[in-house]
């Protein structure tokens, strides 16, 4: 599932924009600071960050330099008041890709959110395929034999991490990290729900295998 990062000081603004983001399929993580934000950057993979421009213990433009001086390349979207030009050039310089001047339209701010992710998304393959199994992350299509399946969007989350470890053990709580966001309600079985509908829902023969003591794996045998 594509995850994004939301850094925002203002809690009504924060809901409101993980609220518009996870209704558009996209997991969402939230911090008030950067201290909290860096917390969450160095323990999870984003496919985009929303930075809030002035947080209460800092300039995110500083913090964003700092990562991307350090090798981070999540693509990043400032939210800002500041709508100068100079303010504009200085996100980019500080390694933004993108900036929305506040107040913006939620709808033109998950379309900029879903653009980022795509960019981020180039250096992943647009089709995964495993025997007779293939998943189009871009059309949001899984296809078994040629029949297109319905899943829903967590079935298609995990049915997408477990093929980009094709014949790979993977622990339940690797799957909850990748595809449960930090706000998900913890519930102790609910990959096991999900892995369950999607056994049924791929056929047979089965491709997703149990592995006793760690997790599951997707594969023929």
């Amino acid at each position: 599932m594509v995850r994004v990062l939301v850094v925002e000081d203002d809690s009504d603004l924060a809901l409101a924009v993980a609220i518009a983001l996870r209704g558009a399929a996209l997991a969402v993580d939230a911090a008030g600071d950067l201290a909290v934000a860096d917390q969450l950057v160095f323990s999870n993979d984003y496919d985009c960050a929303v930075f809030d421009r002035i947080l209460p213990d800092g300039d995110a433009l500083e913090y964003v330099q700092k990562q991307r001086r350090a090798g981070w390349e999540v693509p990043v979207l400032f939210l800002t008041a500041r709508d100068s030009p100079a303010d504009r050039v200085a996100g980019f310089e500080h390694g933004g890709d993108d900036y929305l001047v506040k107040p913006f339209g939620v709808v033109e701010m998950v379309a900029r959110v879903r653009s980022l992710c795509r960019r981020a998304g180039q250096r992943r393959p647009a089709v995964l395929r495993y025997a007779d199994l293939e998943l189009d992350a871009a059309r949001r299509e899984v296809r078994r034999r040629d029949v297109l399946l319905t899943l829903t969007v967590k079935e298609f989350a995990v049915l997408e991490f477990l093929l980009s470890r094709p014949e790979q053990a993977v622990s339940r709580a690797d799957i909850e990290e990748h595809c449960w966001d930090a706000m998900a309600e913890p519930m102790s079985n609910v990959v096991d729900v999900v892995i369950a509908q999607l056994r049924r829902k791929l056929g047979e023969p089965p491709l997703i295998g149990t592995v006793r003591g760690v997790g599951y794996r997707l594969g023929t045998s």
